[in-house]
């Protein structure tokens, strides 16, 4: 179990709930449901992204969910949330290294960050979600499909034999009829998105072992990591019982955050000149248009790149920025970064 450390911020207890280390807070509770959002780094979109994707459970009404757990090692980002069904927890640069094992691979402490969580909450389904996500359904019939013992990630991409990018052409040719972890990969495993992982009670003790193990020996065997935990998730996942999509409830927007995180922008933003409280932001979420904007777009690479090149070749850098003395010219910026005296 993780040695949780507990947050310095004593202020947000009245507001998310404190985590006390797993010996103190281990509960046996059966059959809830521990929604996981793992959020790292000071990149402030990932948290607002995260924090949007709170709220956007917050608004739903029933009992789809027991608690909301944030790890994170950036708990600064998360003051303001006022839900005592919220609790945040944090951990730091050695966690994070220790959880990518003995091959180093980063996105192997999304796993572990799982296995974590259910150590702590015995007897709860673990409901894993990327922050780019949010709930726009009523989650009601996937706490009925998780009760029935049934794992779900985001969507199915396909047979991982099938699949067109080259990094899947090649995964694929590294790991055809190759045995990890005791799994032979075969032409019918399919790959699915991992921005959802929600594992149920009775099989986490299975799954999340399973996923490690693989996700190992495909990293022992140089299969290319892009993939790998995702993969790794797929295959541990659908291992008694296919896998079952939770796209229907849950919008993962990893192929248009560039017109996500402007959106979710203007949505803090506009709260905060307002003072919006807490329960104001939630309200709104109710009634949010989440299909407003497209949650995927696909742009061209050549026409990214030439947009870089054209960019680069034309780029004049004439810049100028504000005066550091009050005794400085009195000429205008412009004529200042035309001149080069900025």
């Amino acid at each position: 179990a993780m040695p949780w450390l507990l947050l310095p911020y004593c202020h947000i207890a009245a507001r998310a709930q404190l985590a006390s280390p797993p010996a103190a807070a281990t509960h046996q509770l059966t059959n809830s449901v521990t929604i996981l959002y793992f959020v790292f780094g000071t990149a402030t979109h990932n948290h607002l992204q995260a924090n949007f994707a709170i709220l956007s459970w917050l608004a739903q009404e029933g009992t789809a969910f027991d608690r909301i757990v944030v790890l994170t090692d950036a708990p600064e980002f998360y003051r303001f949330v006022d839900d005592e069904r919220v609790v945040i927890k944090t951990t730091d640069r050695a966690q994070l290294d220790e959880w990518e094992g003995p091959h180093q691979f980063f996105w192997r402490v999304k796993i572990k960050a799982i296995e974590a969580v259910a150590a702590e909450y015995p007897g709860s389904h673990v409901f894993y979600q990327d922050a780019d996500t949010f709930c726009f359904n009523d989650p009601g019939r996937l706490r009925k499909q998780l009760d029935a013992g049934r794992c779900l990630m985001h969507a199915r991409e396909g047979r991982l034999s099938e699949l067109p990018t080259r990094t899947e052409k090649k995964m694929w040719k590294q790991c055809r009829g190759q045995t990890f972890g005791g799994i032979t990969i075969t032409a019918e495993h399919n790959m699915w998105n991992a921005g959802v992982v929600a594992i149920p009670a009775d099989k986490v003790a299975a799954v999340v072992p399973a996923a490690l193990a693989i996700c190992d020996a495909m990293c022992a065997a140089g299969v290319t990591r892009r993939l790998v935990e995702q993969f790794a998730l797929s295959v541990a996942c659908g291992l008694k019982e296919p896998v079952l999509p939770a796209n229907g409830t849950i919008g993962h927007y990893w192929g248009n955050k560039e017109g996500w995180n402007p959106l979710i922008n203007g949505f803090f933003l506009r709260h905060h000149l307002h003072g919006g409280s807490y329960a104001e932001q939630v309200a709104e979420l109710r009634n949010f248009d989440f299909y407003q904007i497209p949650i995927y777009t696909k742009s061209s690479g050549t026409q990214r790149k030439l947009t870089g090149v054209v960019d680069k070749l034309f780029a004049k850098n004439v810049v100028a920025y504000a005066a550091r003395s009050v005794d400085g010219s009195d000429r205008s910026e412009r004529v200042l970064a035309e001149k080069g005296d900025s």
